[in-house]
């Protein structure tokens, strides 16, 4: 262990010493070549600098990770540059600006990101762009490689099966499928209330009253409230758009008015502003419901429940007519994930008040009135509804019979993940590739990377 942690010391304070002479503008040097591609020491740390920024996880040693990864990227890059593989370069500027905006609210504006990276907005607007091609190409080339694999049929379904051992088979959670007829409180109403409370704090800013006093008593936004609604520089494009274009008109100390959004009704005051950046305070107010709205709805619901208890209507037929979620209405009022359109939810994917309502019941059977929330704004908005356990698929290992879709799908990450370990490895094989002696202590997932290290002189 001594021995272990005086190399990776050794290692870390080289790279240190290179990363600071260079971060004080005296030193720069090429840390890896590979085939025509270079990798230097500033790269590097810029690679490392934005993934720890963006809190990934780069094991003990993240330069040596990072430094693999970025090998291997050029590997695949020198590969699409010969299958002449273009870049959609309107995807790639937008993913540079969106990069920009995180960057600059993460760390406070332009003069915060210059002094992390120790460069100029200018010259990392233009690293980044080069970089945003290249990562583009690079996952050209994997799915051009990932196409050339053969179908994967029933027949590795079964070889897969035969030749895994059970305890490495994939392990299906839990799965739910429900369906709910759901009922949205009297929202009108609601929003009247919430605009007519803004509109009285707003006044009573304007009569003099602290913003900052008034946002830590009344704002619904946590995060903002016990710093006075102070949100600090940040790009308008992380906001949703009537709020981030409100920030970038308001004149600097005067009170906005009211500002809806899907997370709720706003007023904000501008503090400062550079570029498409702003700093502003802000009150957050959620429309409120009265126990009135539940006990009308939760009525509502016990009613359309008996009478499909009673087979006086088909619940499928009762969420067509009375549901007012527009998404599983209809669908006779099945659940199905926005992203993958799947009817199962693992326990992780279900909200919190839904779950509880299933994990008791059994198939077939509904629930009683419950209140939930939806899909809208950063946290959804509040709805009513009775759900019905349609069907419930125990944890198992998985099998070829109830399982074929996921056992397909792992099969084919399997040969994709090692077709691309082929390329790589018969890449470093063929490539002139040299690797400066400060990673020689490196342990790559690919022990060819370790014999192109150069030698010390």
């Amino acid at each position: 262990m001594k021995k272990i942690f005086a190399v990776c010391l050794g290692l870390c304070v080289a790279l240190c010493g290179f990363a600071q002479k260079y971060s004080n503008g005296l030193i720069d040097k090429s840390i890896a070549v590979i085939g025509n591609e270079l990798i230097t020491l500033s790269d590097l740390e810029n690679e490392v600098q934005m993934a720890q920024l963006n809190g990934g996880d780069l094991g003990v040693n993240p330069r040596c990770t990072m430094l693999e990864t970025m090998m291997q990227a050029k590997l695949f890059l020198m590969q699409a540059r010969l299958d002449s593989l273009s870049v959609n370069q309107e995807n790639v500027s937008a993913e540079v600006t969106d990069r920009i905006a995180r960057v600059r609210t993460a760390l406070g504006g332009d003069e915060g990101v210059e002094q992390y990276f120790g460069k100029p907005m200018y010259k990392l607007r233009a690293e980044w762009l080069k970089q945003m091609e290249e990562m583009s190409l690079t996952q050209q080339e994997q799915q051009e490689i990932a196409k050339k694999l053969p179908e994967v049929t029933p027949y590795d379904v079964k070889q897969y099966l035969d030749t895994v051992a059970e305890n490495h088979l994939p392990i299906i959670p839990k799965k739910y499928q429900y369906s709910q007829i759901c009922i949205y409180p009297n929202r009108d109403s609601a929003a009247t209330a919430c605009r007519e409370k803004l509109l009285s704090i707003r006044q009573r800013i304007i009569n003099g009253e602290r913003f900052s006093t008034l946002a830590r008593l009344y704002s619904e936004d946590p995060g903002s409230a016990r710093k006075g609604g102070e949100l600090g520089m940040a790009s308008h494009s992380i906001f949703w758009p009537a709020f981030g274009d409100m920030g970038m008109s308001l004149k600097i100390g005067t009170i906005s008015q009211i500002i809806e959004t899907p997370d709720g009704f706003h007023i904000m005051e501008v503090i400062d502003r550079k570029g498409d950046m702003f700093n502003a305070r802000h009150i957050l107010l959620k429309p409120e419901y009265s126990d009135e709205d539940r006990v009308k709805a939760y009525e509502r619901l016990d009613t359309l429940k008996a009478q499909i208890l009673r087979d006086e209507i088909s619940f499928e037929l009762a969420a067509k007519i009375y549901s007012e979620d527009p998404a599983t209405r209809t669908n006779g009022g099945q659940v199905a994930d926005l992203h993958t359109g799947s009817a199962y939810y693992d326990v992780d994917q279900l909200k919190p008040q839904d779950y509880r309502a299933l994990q008791n019941l059994e198939e077939g059977k509904i629930s009683e009135p419950i209140t939930s929330v939806d899909d809208e704004g950063n946290e959804g908005h509040m709805v009513f509804k009775i759900v019905r356990l349609d069907k419930i698929i125990p944890a198992h290992t998985a099998t070829a019979e109830k399982d074929y879709t996921e056992l397909l799908g792992s099969i084919e990450a399997i040969k994709r993940n090692e077709a691309i370990k082929e390329f790589v490895k018969k890449k470093i094989g063929e490539t002139f590739i040299v690797i400066d002696p400060i990673f020689e202590e490196c342990n790559f997932s690919m022990p060819e990377w370790s014999a192109k290290i150069a030698k010390h002189q």
